[in-house]
């Protein structure tokens, strides 16, 4: 444990020393959250939105490539040196091909996000360059994911399903489609909760530490090497993310920790104790999706604005009292999915 939280610690200094010069470097790049006014899925005006949001104009896009940067260099410069330094290695997967399953998600959904921010940031998409529309980013994640839980079911021999209470079901193949609908799913609401200071960012720091717990448990080492890299960058990124942000993670970050945070919950084999720690990157998503499916097929809305943070702000709610009763609200659901975990 001493040597996790060195990680943790070393891996924050890092990404600390590192921020200042890369938002400087954004800024230079030009690299930031536009003025023009945004659509929604069906190419209509968001004025809600763009009321909530207009004081973002400017501000730095792209911490996340920054934290995955980071973390990945780390992991793969200090993961070998670790049996050489006296540290016993312990793992319940083949190493190798958990390692290779974590790095794919990490890097995957992080390039395709890259793609998408420079796309929008540039402008690329008014001109027609390679522009990639929603279903066309949908069909990606799905090709992504799918390939990922195959991994996770051929590789890994995992295809079990633990609920709490009533015990463990086989799924066989048809864990294939259901990792896939949850990495694309986390993917997406992490993307979604990324709306305001410090929202994403500090639930996923929540959530993350209680992953990082249940993989010490387990003695689950290059997984708990991993989560102590990745919990110090983000910590480091937060204090830069909080309200009033000086940073965004970006499409690279949101879809790349989203799809992430979703592996290593069905690494850990804790599918319940992952839809409960991540309850409220759920209710962003099914707010978000239950709107866009009414709009299609009812022609009405049934909320007045999704998501559910926005939703808050139209009624009052200001923003850092939405994001600091969201971390309170996270911690106790991270409390209650380890709990679950453990019985």
């Amino acid at each position: 444990m001493a040597l996790l939280l060195g990680l943790l610690i070393f891996s924050f200094t890092i990404t600390s020393v590192s921020l200042v010069p890369f938002i400087n470097l954004l800024y230079k790049l030009r690299f930031l959250r536009q003025s023009q006014k945004t659509k929604d899925a069906f190419n209509k005006p968001t004025p809600i939105f763009d009321k909530f949001h207009a004081h973002k104009k400017g501000t730095p896009v792209g911490g996340g490539f920054l934290v995955i940067s980071v973390v990945t260099l780390l992991f793969f410069l200090l993961f070998p040196l670790a049996k050489y330094v006296g540290v016993f290695v312990t793992n319940v997967l083949p190493i190798k091909e958990e390692i290779h399953v974590i790095f794919l998600t990490f890097i995957s959904f992080a390039i395709l996000g890259l793609y998408d921010d420079i796309m929008k940031f540039f402008k690329f998409k008014q001109t027609g360059f390679f522009g990639l529309r929603l279903r066309h980013k949908f069909i990606i994640q799905w090709f992504l994911a799918s390939m990922i839980a195959a991994l996770l079911y051929f590789n890994l021999k995992i295809s079990i399903l633990y609920i709490p209470f009533l015990g463990v079901f086989n799924l066989g193949w048809f864990y294939i489609p259901f990792a896939a609908f949850v990495i694309v799913s986390f993917a997406n609401a992490v993307n979604i909760t990324d709306g305001l200071d410090g929202l994403a960012s500090g639930i996923l720091m929540v959530a993350l530490f209680a992953f990082w717990f249940l993989s010490a448990s387990i003695l689950d080492t290059p997984l708990s090497f991993f989560l102590a890299l990745w919990l110090g960058s983000i910590i480091a990124f937060l204090y830069f993310n909080v309200y009033p942000a000086r940073i965004w993670l970006g499409d690279v970050g949101a879809l790349s920790f989203g799809a992430t945070f979703a592996v290593v919950g069905l690494l850990l084999g804790k599918t319940m104790a992952l839809l409960v720690i991540g309850a409220l990157f759920i209710v962003e998503v099914l707010s978000s999706m239950l709107q866009l499916l009414s709009k299609k097929f009812r022609k009405k809305k049934i909320f007045s604005v999704s998501p559910f943070h926005l939703w808050l702000q139209t009624k009052g709610w200001e923003e850092p009292k939405i994001v600091t009763r969201a971390y309170l609200a996270s911690i106790m659901l991270a409390v209650f999915g380890v709990w679950l975990a453990l019985i």
